[in-house]
C-alpha cells in the first residue's frame, strides 16, 4: 500500500503541476475579462434568480433544486477536510489562493451552466441530460475530437464518482466523524450508509433534489453561524490572521516563524486544488445537475450556478479555514477532520459543542455529496453506455460506500485528486472551444434586459405624466 501511494502521490503532482493550475485559472480569467466582471457586478442578480419560479419552463427540477443539487456535491469533506489538508500542505496561505480559485472559478462555473442549458437534451425516459458530455459532442466543430473529448470527460466522471469525490472521500469522513462524536462502529455507518443511500438514488433526480434543498441550506447556515461564533471570542485576532493568509501566501514560512519545507508553488497548489476539490468550478460535474433547471434562459442559469461557487468556498471554506488558522490548529501537530475538530473545540464558547457542530455538519454535508455525486455518475455511464449501464453501476456505487470506511485518508485523498485533475481537461478545452457561444448568449441577454428596463421606465415615466395631467385638469 506504501509504495501505492508513492507512485499515485507522484501522479498527483504531475497532473496538479503548474500547466493544470494555469489552465485552470487561465480559463476562469478570461471569462472574468470577457464577461466584464460578472461573478462580481452580477452577483446580487444571480441570487435574486435563485429563487424565480418556472414551473412551466422545460426541465425537471427547479433552479434553486438545480443549485442545491450541485452544492450538495461540493459542499462536502473538501469544506471541513480538504482545507485542513490545504493549510498543512501549504500553509495558511493556501487559503488565499482558494480565494483566486473561487473568483476566477465563479465565471468558470457560469460559462459551464450556460452550455449545459444550450446543449442539453432529453433522454428516453423524457429527463433532461446535459453536461460537458453533450456540449463536447454537439458544440465542437470538429466532431470526432468533440465525441473523444466527451468520452473522455464522461470516463473520468465515472472514476471521480465511484473512486473520488463521490465514495470513498466522503465515506472516510463520514466514518470518522460518526467514530470521533457518536462512537459508531466503522462498519456499522458503512452498512446505514449503503441503506440509505441506496433508498434515495432510486428515486433519482427529483428525490435527491428534495433532499439537498433541505439540508443543503439549512447545514451551511448553521456552519457559517458556528464560526463567526468563534470569530467573536476571537475578534482581535481576525484582521492578524487575514493579514498572516495573505503574507503566507507568497512567503509560507512566515506562518511558521521561520523556515519551512513550503514553497509559494506549494501553497498555490494545495490551495487551488483543494479549492477545487471543494467548488469543483472547471471540473464540469455542476452542469450536470444544472441542464436539470426547469428554464429556458441560459444566462440566467449560468447565473444560478455561479452562486455555487460563491457559497462553498468564499463562504463555507473561508470559515474552516479561519477557524482553523485563528486558533493556531494547524500548528498542533493534528490532520484532517480531526484538526477542524480541534478548532471547534478550542474557538467554540462551549468546546463539547464545537465538537458537534463541525462532525455534525461533516456528516450531512460529505451524505448529501455522496447522493450528488451518484447522480452525476449514473449520468456519464448512461451517456458512455447507455439505460442499461444504470443498474450496474450503482449497485458498483454502493459496494464502493461499503468499503469507504476502511480506506486510508491519504490514499482516497490523492485518488481523488487525480481523478478531478484528469477530469478537468477535456471540460475546459470545450470550455476553452465554446468560448464565444458563452460570450454572445450574455452579451444578447443583457442588451436585451436592458432594453426592457428602458421600455418600462419610459412607460412609468408616460403614465406618470398622464396622472399629472389628469390631475391639473381637475
Amino acid at each position: 500500500m506504501a509504495t501505492l501511494s508513492n507512485v499515485l502521490t507522484q501522479i498527483n503532482e504531475w497532473i496538479w503541476g503548474l500547466p493544470l493550475i494555469f489552465l485552470l485559472l487561465g480559463t476562469g480569467l478570461y471569462f472574468t475579462c470577457r464577461l466584464g466582471l460578472l461573478q462580481f457586478f452580477r452577483l446580487p442578480l444571480a441570487f435574486r434568480l435563485m429563487f424565480k419560479k418556472d414551473d412551466q419552463k422545460e426541465g425537471d427540477v427547479s433552479s434553486f433544486q438545480a443549485l442545491c443539487t450541485a452544492l450538495s456535491s461540493t459542499i462536502g469533506t473538501g469544506n471541513i477536510v480538504g482545507v485542513a489538508t490545504a493549510i498543512i500542505a501549504g500553509g495558511p496561505g493556501a487559503l488565499f489562493w482558494m480565494w483566486i480559485s473561487a473568483f476566477l472559478g465563479m465565471a468558470t462555473k457560469y460559462s459551464e451552466g450556460l452550455l449545459a442549458i444550450v446543449y442539453r437534451q432529453r433522454d428516453e425516459k423524457g429527463q433532461m441530460s446535459g453536461g460537458p458530455m453533450y456540449y463536447l459532442e454537439k458544440g465542437l466543430k470538429h466532431k470526432t475530437l468533440g465525441k473523444i473529448l466527451a468520452r473522455c470527460f464522461a470516463v473520468f466522471g465515472v472514476g471521480v464518482a465511484l473512486l473520488g469525490i463521490g465514495t470513498f472521500t466522503q465515506v472516510r469522513s463520514i466514518s470518522d466523524a460518526a467514530s470521533l462524536t457518536l462512537h459508531i462502529p466503522p462498519f456499522v455507518t458503512g452498512i446505514f450508509l449503503v441503506i440509505t443511500v441506496g433508498f434515495i438514488t432510486i428515486g433519482g433526480i427529483k428525490r435527491i433534489a428534495s433532499v439537498s434543498e433541505v439540508i443543503v441550506p439549512f447545514m451551511s447556515v448553521a456552519y457559517i453561524v458556528s464560526v463567526i461564533l468563534i470569530m467573536i471570542t476571537h475578534y482581535q485576532d481576525i484582521l492578524p490572521t487575514l493579514a498572516l493568509v495573505v503574507q503566507s501566501a507568497f512567503t509560507p514560512s512566515a506562518a511558521f516563524g521561520g523556515s519551512v519545507g513550503i514553497s509559494m508553488q506549494m501553497a498555490m497548489r494545495s490551495g487551488i486544488s483543494r479549492g477545487i476539490f471543494s467548488n469543483e468550478s472547471g471540473l464540469g460535474s455542476a452542469p450536470i445537475a444544472a441542464a436539470a433547471a426547469k428554464t429556458d434562459s441560459c444566462v440566467e442559469q449560468g447565473l444560478v450556478s455561479m452562486t455555487g461557487t460563491f457559497i462553498d468556498t468564499i463562504c463555507v471554506c473561508t470559515m474552516t479555514g479561519l477557524a482553523i488558522i485563528i486558533t493556531q490548529s494547524y500548528l498542533l501537530g493534528v490532520e484532517g477532520s480531526a484538526m477542524t475538530t480541534l478548532a471547534f473545540q478550542n474557538g467554540f464558547p462551549i468546546g463539547e459543542i464545537g465538537i458537534y457542530v463541525v462532525n455534525i455538519g461533516l456528516l450531512f454535508f460529505a451524505f448529501t455529496t455522496i447522493i450528488g455525486w451518484n447522480y452525476y455518475g449514473e449520468k456519464c455511464i448512461q451517456y458512455l453506455l447507455g439505460e442499461k449501464a444504470i443498474l450496474p453501476y450503482k449497485i458498483l456505487f454502493i459496494v464502493l460506500i461499503g468499503i469507504g470506511p476502511f480506506m486510508s485518508l491519504d490514499f482516497v485523498f490523492t485518488l481523488a485528486d487525480i481523478v478531478n485533475g484528469c477530469m478537468a481537461f477535456p471540460n475546459l478545452i470545450g470550455l476553452i472551444a465554446l468560448r464565444k457561444v458563452v460570450v454572445n448568449e450574455t452579451r444578447a441577454y443583457f442588451k436585451t434586459a436592458l432594453s426592457k428596463e428602458k421600455t418600462e421606465d419610459d412607460i412609468k415615466v408616460k403614465h406618470s405624466l398622464v396622472n399629472n395631467s389628469q390631475v391639473s385638469i381637475e
